[in-house]
Formats: C-alpha cells, structure tokens, sequence
C-alpha cells in the first residue's frame, strides 16, 4: 500500500524555507521547523530546534546572504504522513544575475504532518562538487540558471 502525501503542500514548505531564506528572515525559516526539527548547513554547521533561529539571525547579521535557486528532482513519500523531498539548488549572490556555481549543493528536506500542518524535521545542504565528472556539475548549473528570471547571460 503506497503512503499518500499532499505533494503540493510539502513542495509548499520547501518552497517557504527557501523564501524565508531568499528574504533573509530567520524567524520564518524557523517557524518551519518542528519543535525538534534539525538544519545541517553548506559547511556541515548544525543546529537544531531554537537554535535554529539563532544560528540563522547570526548569519544573516553578519554578511548579505546570495538567494537560493532550486529545482525540485524528487518527492517520496516515507510512510503515513512523512515525506523527503530532494533539489537541485544554486545559489545568486547579490547584486549579481548567475550562479555561484562554488556553492552548487543537493537539498534534502525530510518533513512530517503533524496535526494538519507540515514541518521540516531535516534540511541539509550538501555540496554538488561532482568530483571528476565535470559534465553533471555543467548540466547543474545550466538547469539552474534557466530558472533565473532574466536568463540570457550573453553579456
């Protein structure tokens, strides 16, 4: 018997947190979260419940932060009400219009339904380095900019 889940709802919330981030607003980012829920940043950084919130105050504080870029690859769902979703995602850094592509990574959000409401309980960046295959981080990058609003990059 395959678990039903509310797809739109939980690309929904990935799309939130990435909006979240993208505003540069810790306290929405958070308030995805479950109580007990977990974030694992590009760098291995960790935090976990209200440490979220502070671990992102922090970062937003202490430099302008590039905005995420992301295509969602898959959505499966884990068993009753449980879900991990996993993107592709780039990263624009500020007053600039392509990708950093340094910063390329793989998104893992895993989230649950808890009383009609979805929240996050991991999301973990890992970067998409594609040691020795130079053609996947090519095809990343290029999928990733044809996202951009403006995406001739000719100039």
């Amino acid at each position: 018997m395959t678990a039903r889940v509310d797809e739109a709802a939980v690309r929904d919330l990935y799309a939130r947190v990435l909006d979240a981030w993208n505003c540069r607003s810790a306290q929405d980012f958070a308030a995805l979260f479950a109580e007990d829920g977990s974030m694992i940043g590009h760098d291995g950084s960790q935090a976990a419940g209200p440490e979220i919130l502070d671990h992102l105050t922090a970062i937003f504080a202490d430099h302008p932060t590039a905005a995420y870029v992301a295509k969602v690859r898959t959505l499966r769902p884990l068993g009753r009400g449980a879900v991990v979703l996993r993107a592709g995602v780039g990263m624009v850094p500020p007053g600039q219009r392509t990708l950093n592509t340094a910063v390329n990574a793989v998104q893992t959000l895993v989230a649950e339904e808890h009383a009609g409401s979805w929240r996050i309980v991991l999301f973990q960046n890992t970067p998409a380095l594609y040691h020795g295959r130079p053609q996947l981080a090519e095809r990343h990058t290029a999928e990733l900019q044809e996202l951009l609003p403006d995406n001739d990059h000719t100039d």
